[in-house]
């Protein structure tokens, strides 16, 4: 996929738990795992929202956008 998610990568700066960040912006921990390995195919703009909120970044902080070359 050509959009790499950094989640982990906040989840670290941040020094909070994806157990944390679960409860704080009402998402399961499943769900927010899911995004966080990448294994999603879309996400709800209030969902990213929430994240850039709790995690006091930006949407670019959080996916990043790789090139594929054939």
């Amino acid at each position: 996929m050509a959009i790499e998610v950094k989640l982990d990568l906040m989840l670290v700066k941040r020094k909070m738990r994806l157990n944390e960040l679960s409860e704080r912006i009402g998402i399961s921990v499943t769900n927010l795992s899911l995004l966080k390995t990448g294994k999603v195919k879309g996400m709800r703009f209030n969902t990213l929202e929430a994240i850039c909120r709790e995690l006091d970044c930006q949407p670019g902080d959080i996916l990043e956008y790789i090139a594929e070359y054939v």
